[in-house]
């Protein structure tokens, strides 16, 4: 496992970025200034395809991004539309780690009301407010910083899983199923006392007290014990 996948889950967080993409170049000027003037990063594309290639070089399976994001997205432009990109998005698994903000005219509101119901964060029609657009990006930036603590606690927890010897990951299996250590033993052949020592150490390295925290710990990260 990569040290970026062992990031610890409260390490501070990269500096937020606004991704823009919209096809006429006064809109993403007039975005980007509106989001210079309140401290935000922005990056500018003129089309979904211009995006999709600059995320082609983006290190997806090494958790990107892995400092807080969001995309605005413009529905109708030229070439792959909008919705398209969000689309592909969606099957990529992408649109979770990117909240999108669809930029909108009015005839295009019940798509995009659509899209939101397919996932992706909101919309803004235009012409907008800047306040309330900004208001909307923050709130994206803030669920993006929250989905990367997530996975960062997610691999976290695939780490010390790993760590685990494997009578001690076939005790953690009997722990969370609900099994006493009495049948614990019974099942592995072995002494409860022995039992006894494979769950303290076994709690030790997963960092918790209680049965009940190791189970809302895996069913929190889905992680897998089979």
């Amino acid at each position: 496992m990569n040290a970026a996948a062992l990031t610890p889950p409260d390490a501070p967080l990269g500096l937020p970025v606004v991704y823009l993409v919209d096809d006429e170049p006064v809109v993403r000027d007039a975005l980007a200034w509106l989001l210079r003037s309140r401290r935000l990063l922005s990056e500018g594309h003129a089309s979904a395809d211009a995006f999709e290639a600059w995320l082609a070089t983006q290190d997806l399976a090494g958790g990107w991004p892995t400092a807080p994001a969001c995309l605005l997205l413009d529905v109708r432009m030229p070439g792959t539309s909008g919705l398209v990109l969000f689309d592909r998005l969606v099957e990529r698994g992408l649109a979770e780690r990117l909240p999108v903000i669809f930029l909108t005219g009015h005839g295009d509101v019940p798509t995009a009301v659509s899209a939101v119901k397919r996932g992706a964060f909101d919309f803004v029609e235009k012409p907008f407010s800047d306040n309330s657009l900004v208001d909307r990006i923050e709130r994206a930036l803030e669920r993006s910083a929250q989905a990367i603590r997530d996975r960062r606690r997610q691999a976290q927890v695939r780490h010390l899983l790993a760590e685990l010897t494997e009578r001690e990951r076939e005790v953690l299996q009997r722990v969370v199923a609900g099994l006493p250590n009495k049948l614990i033993a019974d099942e592995l052949g072995i002494s409860v006392r022995t039992v006894e020592v494979h769950r303290a150490r076994m709690f030790d390295k997963m960092a918790v007290r209680s049965a009940v925290e190791l189970t809302n710990l895996l069913r929190q990260h889905g992680a897998d014990i089979g």
